[in-house]
C-alpha cells in the first residue's frame, strides 16, 4: 500500500496569525491532530499538531493570544504519494512524529497520520483474514 492509499487529502490549512484558540477550534471542529499552516511572507510550509498545542499550553501561553506562528514545527519531513505505508512509519519512527504532509509537484497533496496506517493496514488484514477463512 501506498501513502496515497492512507492519506486525507482533506487538508485543514491555516494561516501563521491565528491565534491558537482559532486553531484548536478548527482542528476540533474537523476532528484532525494537525493543520498545516501556510504562511506566505516565508518559503515553506509548516505544521501545527496537537503536540504543540500540548507545550504552548504547558509553557502557560494564552490561548487568546498566541499566534500560531509561534509554535508551529517549520522543520518537517515531506512524504511523496508513492511512498509505501511502510517508508512513511518508518520516517515518522525516525524522526518522532505522527503526521507527514505529502507533497506532489511541490503543492500539499494531503496529510498522512499514525491513525491513517494503523487504519489501512487493519483493513488490508481484515481483507486477506477473509480470503484465507
Amino acid at each position: 500500500m501506498q501513502v496515497r492509499d492512507g492519506m486525507s487529502s482533506d487538508v485543514l490549512a491555516i494561516g501563521p496569525n491565528h491565534t491558537l484558540r482559532q486553531a484548536c477550534q478548527q482542528m476540533s471542529a474537523r476532528g484532525v491532530g494537525a493543520a498545516v499552516v501556510e504562511d506566505p511572507q516565508s518559503e515553506g510550509i509548516g505544521i501545527l499538531t496537537e503536540r504543540d498545542v500540548l507545550r504552548a499550553v504547558a509553557a502557560g501561553v494564552d490561548m487568546e493570544t498566541a499566534r500560531v506562528h509561534d509554535h508551529v514545527t517549520s522543520d518537517l519531513v515531506f512524504a511523496a504519494p508513492t511512498w509505501t505505508l511502510e517508508q512513511a512509519a518508518e520516517a515518522m519512527l525516525r524522526g518522532g512524529f505522527r503526521h507527514l504532509v505529502v507533497l506532489e509537484h511541490a503543492e500539499v497533496a494531503g496529510i498522512l497520520s499514525v491513525r491513517d496506517i494503523v487504519a489501512c493496514w487493519s483493513k488490508s488484514r481484515s481483507a486477506e483474514d477473509e480470503l484465507v477463512g
